[in-house]
């Protein structure tokens, strides 16, 4: 369908346009439903043919069947999700965002909730430029109409609740969810581009907003960049359409759009410019390094460098790209411990992965002294090598996990090489695979039979990527979906026991305060008059477990009130024998046997012990002259609590908000919300990431918890402070593991530039 011009639709006819708009969308998106099970049967059967399957396969398998059984209403569903888009926008159907899948309860729909959020911001990303001029222009027509500002009718929030109304009432399991969600994200990032560019020059030819050319940036994904080939983006005469295709002998052009020409921008990935700085740095630290290694003169003097020169002087070329695929694919699936043996210790990898090159260089008839890697491969090396040592950095690590590490250098090397999104796309298969692998063996030692699963399955999908990938970025999603899917469980399993702990704690906060009450309450008493030692036993233990038990587990004051005034009734009833005041006695002890009785049975005590114990009382205090002397209690609070054995491994700033801090250092750590990350580092100098899980209403200390949802630290704002001071603790980590990473080289890279 052509583009009409200002004469076919005027700006007296918004609605006619707006109905336009909406017939091609609904012709280019409506079989999505359809489009989606191929690649779900075909990521199962994959599954299936490399034995890496678990229990689940079969439930898995059923419920594709039955989805594609309902195949011919979940299309129409899908179809009337989207003209519902336009009714909103018209007026016709009002609905707010907020009605969006928010009010979903069980799992299965906040599942689905989580993944359409996760899926509105990768297409706000991915395709920002457009989503904002079609806005634009949308908010121009509703003003035309007298319309209030409504959602884009095709906006990312719009087409994920699409998809989220579509299909959260079928039952799938968690994996064929996963793998559903990616495929709608792919086959939309496949299709946009022209419905966007369709919609924008539609609009623009009605008169609203400035028009931008049916080629112009507003048509194309954010996450684009002018490249060809391998790492680049192909647009052809209709469709901008991401590619990452096979790179080979004509990769020159996008590798020098890669490491010399433009980057791909993108909304909250790392920026064009400040890529090419980046690798302006790397190549200023790369050549610093080695000026203070050789002595010699680098790049920027007018001397060659070293490297420029073979043995007797004589010039080195530079390896072609193809060259050095072809390098990378002959020694990648052979195994290799050189890479894990140099993730043992800082600075070593990028030397260890040159020297393994050049010695695979001499198999295939390369003399590596008559030729050199070319900056952009120089880059490629070096941003692996600074990456995956700043992941061992940055996370709690094991040593096993060196070897699976390891076996993916030579994969990323080549990532490196032929796709620069690895370090500009957060959603890059690579990227997110690896960020998996990452949170599969963080502080994992294989100690129960989930963690050991784990385990195998990050080694089995590093080991998939060694065996398959050749420049087809496809073989990473495919292993990153097997790994997610059983992660998925992970994080639900580590939820669970993250609120199991929040409530753990809450529950020792508030018997730590009780006990501290009740103790108070009894040293006032105690220390205010002497007292015969049945009814000072009774305050110490009955009494005083009775108000615990009270303050935890009554809300209401007055039965607090009572508990509190029972002990003041016995230290009356002592006076009354003391005094020899029988005849009062005897009634006031009437009068609060009820209050005693109740205070035995708080204790477990049946009706017939807590009779028996009334009667020793009674017996003790009807003699008046017996001995009565100055009493004092252990308190309940301190020193009772019997920590596990994972709780005596925490590590503490002081133990008390007495400590020496910074005030302006406590009062910002106070600012810690629930959901925020730190880096921490024990006492043994291991780095780990912590999540702030809880903020205590009691005693305003944070809870600390790891990946796994285990406690790693309970503190106060003014311990935290005390950390921080002692470079212990890190506030501001990236929830990424990947992200962390790339900020830690970066400040590498920007701390020795300075000295340059």
């Amino acid at each position: 369908m052509g583009v009409p011009n200002a004469s076919q639709a005027t700006s007296s006819e918004p609605l006619r346009v707006l109905e336009e708009i909406k017939r091609q969308t609904v012709e280019k998106l409506g079989g999505l439903p359809d489009a989606l099970y191929p690649g779900v049967e075909q990521a199962l059967s994959m599954a299936l043919q490399s034995g890496d399957v678990g229990p689940g396969h079969f439930e898995d398998q059923t419920a594709l069947r039955m989805m594609r059984g309902q195949a011919a209403s979940l299309v129409m569903r899908f179809r009337q999700q989207l003209a519902k888009g336009f009714d909103d926008f018209r007026g016709l159907r009002v609905r707010t965002r907020s009605e969006l899948p928010l009010g979903l309860i069980d799992d299965v729909h906040l599942a689905y909730h989580l993944d359409g959020q996760r899926l509105a911001e990768s297409l706000q990303g991915r395709f920002g430029e457009a989503i904002d001029a079609m806005d634009a222009r949308l908010r121009d027509m509703a003003a035309t109409l007298g319309m209030p500002e409504v959602p884009n009718p095709i906006g990312p929030d719009r087409l994920a609740a699409a998809f989220v109304e579509t299909f959260r009432e079928t039952e799938v399991t968690d994996n064929v969810r996963g793998l559903l969600v990616r495929q709608y994200e792919a086959e939309l990032v496949r299709r946009l581009g022209d419905v966007y560019q369709r919609a924008n020059a539609l609009l623009a030819a009605t008169g609203f907003g400035a028009m931008t050319g049916a080629r112009g940036p507003a048509a194309m994904p954010r996450a684009s960049a002018p490249s060809a080939h391998a790492g680049g983006y192909i647009h052809d005469t209709v469709d901008a359409v991401p590619y990452r295709g096979h790179a080979g002998v004509n990769s020159g052009a996008a590798m020098q759009d890669f490491h010399g020409g433009a980057g791909m921008p993108a909304a909250g990935h790392m920026p064009d410019a400040d890529m090419a700085d980046l690798r302006s740095m790397l190549r200023m630290w790369r050549e610093g390094g080695m000026a203070g290694s050789s002595g010699a003169a680098t790049s920027r003097s007018p001397a060659p460098a070293p490297r420029d020169r073979g043995l007797g002087g004589t010039p080195r070329r530079e390896l072609r790209i193809d060259e050095m695929l072809n390098l990378v694919n002959l020694l990648q699936p052979e195994p290799s411990d050189t890479f894990a043996r140099a993730l043992a210790g800082p600075g070593r990898l990028g030397d260890a992965i040159r020297e393994h090159l050049g010695d695979g260089a001499r198999r295939i008839g390369v003399d590596p002294e008559q030729t050199r890697f070319s900056d952009q491969e120089e880059d490629a090396i070096d941003l692996v090598a600074l990456l995956f040592d700043s992941l061992f950095r940055s996370n709690s690590l094991q040593d096993r996990a060196r070897r699976l590490y390891g076996r993916l250098v030579l994969p990323y090397v080549k990532v490196a090489l032929t796709d620069e999104g690895l370090f500009v796309e957060r959603e890059h298969p690579a990227r997110k695979l690896l960020d998996a692998i990452t949170e599969a063996c963080e502080g994992n030692q294989g100690a129960t039979p989930q963690e050991k699963e784990l385990l195998e399955r990050a080694a089995a999908a590093s080991q998939r990527v060694v065996a398959e990938y050749n420049e087809d970025v496809a073989v990473f999603e495919l292993a990153h979906a097997e790994l997610d899917a059983l992660l998925g469980q992970h994080r639900k399993r580590s939820q669970l026991q993250e609120d199991r702990l929040v409530k753990a704690t809450l529950g020792r906060e508030r018997l730590d305060k009780a006990r501290e009450s009740a103790d108070e309450a009894l040293v006032q008493r105690l220390r205010s008059t002497r007292l015969t030692q049945a009814v000072a036993d009774f305050l110490a233990m009955p009494w005083r477990h009775h108000i615990v038990q009270t303050q935890l587990r009554d809300e209401d004051p007055a039965r607090r009130e009572e508990a509190i005034a029972l002990g003041d009734a016995l230290l009356k009833a002592d006076r009354l024998a003391a005094e020899n005041r029988g005849r009062e006695l005897a009634d006031h002890l009437l009068a609060i046997e009820p209050l005693v009785l109740r205070c035995l049975a708080s204790s477990g005590l049946d009706e017939s012990a807590a009779q028996h114990g009334l009667a020793g009382l009674v017996r003790a205090l009807a003699t008046p002259d017996g001995p009565r002397r100055a009493q004092s209690a252990k308190p309940l609070s301190g020193g009772e609590t019997v920590e596990s054995g994972e709780e005596r491994k925490l590590w503490l700033a002081g133990g008390t908000t007495g400590v020496g801090h910074d005030p302006t250092v406590a009062e910002r750590m106070r600012k810690l919300e629930p959901g925020d990350w730190v880096r921490l580092t024990d006492v043994h100098g291991d780095v780990a990431a912590a999540k702030v899980a809880w903020v205590s209403p009691m005693t305003s200390r944070f809870l600390l918890v790891n990946r796994r949802g285990l406690r790693m630290l309970v503190a106060s704002a003014e311990e935290l402070a005390v950390m921080e001071q002692d470079g212990r603790l890190v506030v501001g980590s990236e929830r990424s593991a990947f992200d962390e990473a790339m900020r830690r080289v970066r400040e590498r890279i920007d701390s020795a530039a300075e000295t340059y």
